[in-house]
């Protein structure tokens, strides 16, 4: 790999962790919170630097779109496996500028099996209203949600719009992604990838409503 700056080296890094710690590459947004810094385009400008290097592979469109080409090997810690065995995180929302599963976003611990899912979930989110409701996802459900940056048509994705997230049926036609509700009274959301910025958090993988143990 050729040679890297300093900072270039600090951003690098900073994926890896990361993807350690998430298990999905950063956004743009959090690279620069992270890194303490406010200029994004500088950013922009370091990532296509590490992609011209042959470090990282940037997808167009996605902001989630970077993949490390030669990732070290991801071993679970002390405090990750600690963290697991507590039970699945429970996200009563998706706040922005933050990492998906950031403290702040958890509201307590279930004890659920992540493996009951296929693929296994990494955590849960609280169903906010019923745009989803001929898909069997009501208001007040607790989704399952398995943790990854890309989906295929057809399939029910936990996304973030710029501040917003939502669920929704996934479409994609090159540049252009339409997330379509399951009630009628709603209408589709078009997204020009080109124009605005668009990320996948995860798949949903079940739909839970009985009562569960919890912990604190």
């Amino acid at each position: 790999m050729p040679n890297l700056s300093p900072k270039q080296l600090e951003i690098l890094a900073f994926i890896q962790q990361f993807l350690t710690a998430q298990g999905l590459p950063p956004t743009r947004g959090e690279i620069a919170a992270g890194m303490g810094l406010r200029n994004r385009q500088g950013i922009d400008q370091h990532l296509r630097a590490l992609a011209s290097k042959g470090a990282i592979e940037l997808t167009p469109g996605i902001s989630r779109g970077i993949k490390l080409r030669n990732p070290m090997p991801i071993t679970a810690t002390r405090k990750t496996q600690s963290v697991a065995q507590a039970g699945l995180p429970l996200l009563g929302r998706i706040a922005a500028g933050s990492p998906i599963l950031a403290e702040s976003n958890i509201e307590e611990r279930i004890r659920l099996e992540a493996d009951l899912f296929r693929p296994r979930a990494d955590f849960l989110l609280r169903v906010r209203g019923d745009s989803m409701k001929d898909a069997d996802i009501l208001d007040h459900d607790l989704l399952a949600v398995h943790q990854t940056a890309e989906a295929r048509d057809g399939q029910i994705v936990i996304a973030r719009i710029g501040d917003e997230a939502t669920v929704k049926y996934y479409r994609r036609t090159g540049d252009r992604v339409r997330l379509e509700p399951a009630n009628a009274a709603y209408h589709p959301i078009d997204i020009d990838l080109r124009k605005q910025e668009f990320t996948i958090e995860g798949l949903a993988v079940g739909v839970i409503r009985t009562g569960l143990s919890r912990t604190r």
